[in-house]
Formats: C-alpha cells, structure tokens, sequence
C-alpha cells in the first residue's frame, strides 16, 4: 500500500472537503504517517474514515475530529498544550508538529509506552507523556494556553479549566458514556469562560476522579 497516497486523499476527501481550513494543520496531516501509531495489521485501514481500535479498549480517532479539534484550539506556534488521553500518540504528534510543547497524560501504561515508541521514531522529541489520572491535568507545568480532552467526560473537570491560561482554549466531548458533545471553552483575560457546543461526537469514556468510574 502507498500510505504516502492514501494519507494525501484522506486530507483531501475528509479533512479539506468537510471545511478545515487551517493550512498549518492540513500540512501536518498530509506530514504525520498516520499508520505508524495503529497495530501493523491495521495498517491498511489507517486512513480510512473512521475510528480505530488500539487496545485496551481504546481507539485512535477518526481522522475528521482530530483535525477539528486540532483546529478548535487555534494553534500558532508557540503553544503550551496539554492532551488528556494520549491514546496512541497520533493527537499528539499533530500537536508536536503545530506547537512548542506537547504536555499529554495516558492513564494505561502500555498505550503510553507505544506511544512514546511511535513519537520518537518520528523524531517528536517536544512531547512529554506522564502516565496518570488525566482528569487531574498536569499542574506542575501548569497553565497552558490549549488544552485538548480526547475521551468523553460527564462535565468539564475543573482542574483543566484551573490549568488553562488567559486566552487559552479548552476542547472537549461533554455528555453521556454513549454519546457527548464538542464543546469548546475560551478563558478570557478576567478569568470568565466563553463556551461553545460545535457538534455532536461520540468517544470513549474519560476515567478518572473527576470522569467516569472504570467501572461504570
């Protein structure tokens, strides 16, 4: 398979048509090797429309919602991001790629190790990953100015919102363990919030003490 063809359609068919317009963004996806953060048998299926499983339960994202996310958060360059729920590691060689630092918090340790395997095969050194409880952010290297929650949480842990800076942005799905909202989250210089529902989404559970028991 050539992936270098089948990742340019896939920026072209999902991402550009569906109207992402950051060209930043589109340049790192058409960058990224998207198959090299799924299972070698999956492979194939890299660039396809859909979410994929990784393990544990877990899956990497469609590649629509990591563009739109990605683009919610309005990265320039010179960002301090935080990712809760590294996943794969895909979302945050995206990130590594647009910004200055990658702050990203994976609470299974296996899905953290390959990730880490995958981000410095591709020379993504400006990526620190902690295993923890992700609903807690990372307070030490606190605030950032983009925060991005890639599970779905029954509401917006405040620890996150503590965590962003003035005119940070905070993406995240908000509502059921079935079914959430996009929901982006803008903290003006006073500390007020501007919040905003973008679309409807479908992910897995944020655990955690401030997310969804593990066994719920």
């Amino acid at each position: 398979m050539n992936f270098d063809v089948a990742r340019r359609r896939m920026v072209e068919s999902q991402i550009i048509s569906r109207g992402v317009k950051d060209r930043r963004l589109i340049e790192a996806m058409l960058k990224v090797p998207r198959h090299v953060f799924v299972e070698e048998a999956m492979a194939a299926q890299a660039y396809s429309d859909t979410p994929l499983p990784i393990g544990e339960k877990q899956t990497i994202s469609q590649p629509f919602m990591v563009a739109l996310m990605t683009e919610l958060l309005e990265l320039a360059g010179k960002e301090k991001v935080l990712e809760i729920g590294t996943g794969s590691g895909y979302q945050a060689a995206i990130l590594a790629t647009l910004a200055d630092r990658v702050y990203t918090v994976e609470r299974i340790r296996p899905l953290a190790l390959r990730a880490r395997k995958a981000l410095d095969s591709l020379g993504l050194l400006n990526v620190n990953i902690k295993i923890a409880d992700g609903t807690l952010g990372w307070e030490e290297e606190a605030p950032f100015d983009a925060i991005i929650v890639t599970a779905g949480a029954p509401e917006i842990p405040d620890k996150l919102l503590d965590q962003l800076g003035p005119g940070g942005r905070l993406v995240i799905p908000v509502g059921t363990q079935f079914e959430q909202v996009l929901v982006r989250i803008v903290k003006r210089d006073d500390g007020s919030l501007v919040k905003e529902q973008v679309t409807g989404c479908r992910f897995v559970k944020l655990v955690g003490r401030f997310g969804w028991s593990a066994e719920d």
